[in-house]
């Protein structure tokens, strides 16, 4: 059988409803490690019951594996005793990458009062800018890269951590198997995995009431650690740099240009209908896309068999944060995946002025663009379903007046957008961190943590 992630990657849909016939066919089977949980994220019509079955079995024999180590090495906590709360951050992607471009910000924010924060790297050192600042944010920056998950695990038992925050999930190169040792008192799965990890591997999931509603709490083995506005975090990161020429990006100097820069295996056919109906309605608009040279043929004869012509997808090469943030303001409206949103590239356009059209699902991967649009007070760019995602999209296409009026209050929001708001997001991830830990220590077991006004 193909490998439906590989097609999807490069937005091969001929057998698009075959692809989806073989998840679900690996998901009925039941065998253990043989469906990566990732796949279901941008899968439509699954919903979190599934994923989180999906969670399940992916990690079922590890699991049981893992229980015996954990007799084995028999670690103990210490109880608290009014010291500070060691946090420890386990990640590979402590360099240049979305993960880190999101967190930076609020890693240097953390009260060193309160906290001691560690960082577990088992990724490469890329030798760029952020890398350096990343070790510079950790009042400890430990290498466990060559390490085996046993003996990475007795590290950060080592170090006396009492909460380790996974920023990984099931995303490439992660190594729950560190995890599933249950080396700290209290584990959670935050910003790297929009989804569950199933049974026994962390405790809460850093989470918001719009990307998962408290109804939805059954389809999660975590406990919800309810920010009060968005889960996600996202800095200033500084001023947006001037805003190059149209030409220069290879845009057209007139029309309209819709933008998406999400990877191409968050593409569906449907979506696609969508934006080629788009293109079609709106004369001399052109849909701005990141480059993916393993799929670009493919989307251009797609917009073709779709009767749009295929040079209207215009693809734009990777760039660095800055260059990338100052070539964003050049978009007039940003279009959306469903059911898997934009994340990172959702609060990037945000913070670049540009407003997003989204349409919320059911999972939490398809409601967080609904998130961000809520924590810059942009609610009216949620569309209900696909016809009305159209709908909205076209009539702010199409009204120029509208759009402007759109992104004249996406400025005067974001001054003071709690998506923005470093220091405010910092204590309130401080505080579902202490009450964890109150948790813990007061030999209570993990619970929906939920913000008091």
């Amino acid at each position: 059988m193909r490998a439906p992630g590989r097609s999807r990657g490069m937005c091969e849909w001929g057998d698009f409803a075959g692809d989806a016939k073989a998840l679900d066919d690996l998901l009925e089977a039941g065998r253990s490690g043989s469906l990566p949980p990732f796949l279901l994220l941008s899968q439509p019509g699954v919903g979190a019951t599934d994923q989180r079955r999906c969670s399940e079995l992916w990690t079922r024999d590890r699991r049981a594996a893992a229980v015996a180590a954990r007799l084995a090495l028999d670690f103990q906590f210490r109880p608290a005793d009014g010291r500070k709360i060691r946090l420890g951050y386990l990640s590979n992607d402590f360099h240049d990458h979305a993960t880190a471009l999101l967190l930076i910000e609020t890693l240097e924010a953390h009260d060193r009062e309160r906290f001691c924060v560690n960082a577990y790297s088992y990724g490469a050192d890329d030798g760029k800018s952020m890398r350096r600042r990343l070790v510079g944010a950790f009042d400890a920056f430990i290498d466990i890269e060559a390490l085996s998950d046993g003996d990475a695990a007795r590290a950060i038992h080592r170090d006396e951590v009492d909460i380790l925050i996974d920023l990984k999930g099931f995303t490439a190169n992660a190594r729950s198997g560190i995890l599933m040792l249950r080396p700290a008192p209290v584990q959670v799965n935050y910003l790297g995995y929009p989804g569950t990890l199933g049974e026994d591997i962390c405790d809460y999931i850093i989470t918001d009431d719009y990307v998962t509603p408290f109804a939805s709490a059954g389809d999660y083995s975590e406990s919800f650690a309810y920010m009060p506005n968005s889960y996600q975090p996202h800095g200033r990161a500084g001023p947006i740099g001037r805003m190059p020429l149209r030409a220069s990006m290879g845009l057209p100097e007139q029309g309209v240009v819709f933008c998406c820069f999400n990877q191409a295996y968050k593409f569906t056919p449907e979506m696609f209908d969508v934006w080629c109906r788009l293109l079609d309605a709106v004369p001399g608009s052109v849909l701005w896309l990141l480059g993916a040279p393993m799929a670009e043929g493919n989307l251009r004869n797609e917009a073709w068999r779709r009767g749009v012509n295929g040079d209207r997808l215009i693809f734009a090469p990777d760039m660095a944060q800055g260059e990338h943030l100052a070539r964003l303001q050049l978009a007039d409206l940003v279009l959306d995946t469903a059911p898997y949103n934009a994340h990172t590239t959702a609060s990037d356009a945000l913070w670049a002025g540009v407003p997003i059209v989204t349409c919320s699902g059911s999972t939490f991967p398809s409601r967080v663009a609904g998130s961000l649009l809520r924590a810059v007070g942009l609610t009216e760019l949620i569309a209900v379903d696909l016809d009305d995602y159209f709908d909205l999209a076209y009539r702010l296409a199409v009204d120029p007046a509208h759009l402007a009026e759109l992104k004249a209050k996406l400025a005067r929001n974001r001054a003071d957008a709690a998506l923005f708001d470093v220091p405010a997001y910092t204590r309130d991830l401080e505080g579902l961190y202490r009450s964890m830990w109150n948790r813990r220590s007061a030999g209570l077991p993990p619970a929906a943590l939920i913000p008091t006004a």
